[in-house]
């Protein structure tokens, strides 16, 4: 037999039940046998545990919302005072200004900065975009660095 000469049907019609003993679904017609599964009429919730206090409704509810989103690494503009001329995710994590360089970091305003350095992360406030370019500097928002893995490092190495 050849794939292209079966005979299978695209859609299996539904198992008809309770049409006697020799139709495969006869009798109790997969019900099983007495209780309260086995009558018509059967409407229970899937909580329902036979009249026991539930656990859906034993444990309190959590309210409010809570964000999965990683928060964004805050940066304060004196602290890019002792950087040179160009700061990114990879310098500010050199310095020890940020924990990795793999997740977003915003440059907020705190201070004042005298120097031109050109700012390159995925964020930074109006006020800190306003003080680079008073100072000579610019801010460039650029995408959170990926790290590499390390099947891609091994095949560089070879």
């Amino acid at each position: 037999m050849k794939y292209n000469e079966l005979n299978a049907q695209a859609n299996k019609s539904k198992k008809r039940v309770g049409r006697g003993i020799s139709a495969g679904g006869g009798k109790t017609a997969g019900r099983g046998t007495k209780g309260q599964g086995s009558r018509t009429g059967k409407k229970l919730r899937a909580s329902f545990q036979g009249g026991q206090r539930a656990l859906v409704q034993a444990i309190p509810k959590n309210r409010g919302f809570k964000s999965k989103r990683v928060p964004a690494q805050v940066v304060y503009l004196d602290r890019l005072t002792d950087l040179q001329k160009d700061a990114d995710n990879f310098t500010l994590f050199e310095v020890g200004l940020i924990a990795t360089p793999f997740h977003a970091v915003k440059v907020i305003m705190r201070g004042e900065l005298n120097k031109a350095i050109h700012l390159k992360t995925q964020g930074a406030s109006k006020s800190v975009q306003a003080a680079l370019v008073k100072a000579g500097g610019s801010f460039e928002k650029v995408p959170t660095p990926l790290p590499k893995s390390a099947k891609a490092s091994a095949e560089a190495d070879k």
